[in-house]
């Protein structure tokens, strides 16, 4: 049995974040979810491999180099 997905609160809630910030985030293209007509669904476990691959610094643009 897959689990519900969840609205915005119910992520900001599992997150510990406001609810503002998980809007944000998926305003800003960088939080996975689902659009359904106007809505914005969440599906948990696609939200915390995202941020296993924030803790993985996947998030960086800038990647220093190595020196030769």
């Amino acid at each position: 049995m897959t689990e519900p997905l969840l609205d915005a609160k119910g992520v900001a809630t599992r997150l510990s974040v406001p609810e503002t910030w998980v809007r944000a985030e998926t305003r800003a293209g960088r939080m996975p979810h689902l659009e359904l007509g106007r809505y914005r669904r969440y599906d948990w476990l696609a939200v915390v491999a995202w941020l296993e691959d924030q803790r993985a610094g996947q998030w960086r643009k800038h990647k220093p180099q190595m020196p030769a």
